[in-house]
């Protein structure tokens, strides 16, 4: 039986819909921003006007899917929600601030708009749970792990399996692959026979790459000289570490295309941000380049990723191995990705 199906991927200040029907066919979407501010007073009224968009099609709606994008070790398979599970899942807030309360948000307000439609949550994390254990543990004390689950989750997954599942199905040799998910967040992942088996994200997602405003790998020891030396709180410390660091604390901006800009008009700051962005990436990419014994396919996604082609030919540019390797860059699609996934729920 054909299902019309609605997406939900609720960001923190915006949310984007698509709705699909028979066979996954695309009918309508939208993008919503400004959450919180005067014309758009929270996620409620958002999914409102993205309700009223669908016009028709808002009678039809068979199914509810939602990006969340930290299900721990608890939530893999795609998962309906009701008000226990909503609960579980809002232990997870604290990992991924910048992400899990803005999605529940959005499985709140569509469980009060359709109360009678099936709400289902697709997870970043699944994906990436089939990495080694050499690849998911840290090397600490292993009562914290037993007791607070401290491990590598990894993200982006919807994503990176999308671009996947797209290079597959057009090339015939894809056994080893390298997605760079890049845009506000931003990952690298390596996959092998269609499975995750390293990710550049962490426990939370703000390990790995600089981001536009997260700091990605740094000593572990910095955030407590910090808070000893400015008096920080833990949340005072996770804000700079998650809002203000990264891109934005490097040169003042956090929009790609405006680091762009600057780097052409040989803006010296500007550069310098780019240059650390280029080389963290290329440093990831080496380092999954290994871990795979080889690449047949290096893709690029994301908004900078598939956006302008300066980012991907400075990466390129400074990796010798890619000879021979091909290189992508591919529009992802998690709303499709999550669609396929609760299609048969």
């Amino acid at each position: 039986m054909e299902k019309n199906i609605l997406v939900i991927n609720s960001g923190s200040t915006s949310l984007k819909y698509k709705f699909f029907v028979e066979g996954l066919k695309l009918v309508k979407s939208g993008y919503i921003e400004y959450i919180g501010e005067e014309e758009v007073a929270d996620h409620d009224q958002a999914l409102k006007m993205a309700i009223e968009e669908l016009g028709d099609f808002k009678d039809k709606i068979d199914l509810i899917g939602h990006r969340v994008v930290h299900g721990g070790e608890e939530f893999v398979e795609p998962t309906i929600v009701d008000g226990d599970v909503l609960k579980k899942l809002e232990k997870y807030n604290e990992l991924a601030p910048l992400h899990n309360p803005a999605n529940l948000m959005g499985i709140k307000a569509a469980t009060k708009l359709f109360p009678g439609i099936k709400n289902i949550a697709v997870f970043d994390t699944a994906f990436h749970q089939t990495l080694p254990e050499k690849a998911w543990r840290y090397a600490i004390n292993d009562e914290y792990y037993k007791k607070y689950k401290i491990r590598r989750f990894g993200f982006h997954g919807i994503s990176h399996e999308y671009v996947y599942e797209k290079v597959k199905s057009e090339k015939k040799k894809a056994e080893r692959v390298i997605s760079c998910h890049l845009g506000g967040g931003c990952s690298v992942c390596a996959i092998k026979d269609g499975k995750s088996v390293d990710i550049s994200m962490g426990f939370t997602p703000l390990e790995g790459l600089v981001m536009m405003s997260r700091c990605g790998d740094i000593d572990p020891e910095i955030p407590l000289y910090l808070q000893k030396k400015e008096g920080l709180s833990p949340e005072k410390m996770s804000e700079i570490l998650n809002f203000k660091s990264g891109i934005l604390s490097l040169c003042g901006e956090k929009d790609w295309l405006k680091v762009l800009e600057g780097v052409r008009a040989e803006d010296v700051k500007m550069k310098l941000a780019f240059d650390i962005f280029i080389y963290c990436l290329q440093k990831y990419i080496g380092a999954y380049y290994a871990a795979l014994g080889g690449l047949d396919v290096l893709v690029f996604t994301g908004s900078i990723g598939a956006g302008d082609s300066l980012t991907r030919d400075e990466v390129c540019k400074g990796l010798a191995f890619l000879d021979g390797v091909e290189v992508e860059a591919i529009k992802t699609d998690e709303e499709k990705m999550i669609a396929e996934k609760i299609l048969n729920i």
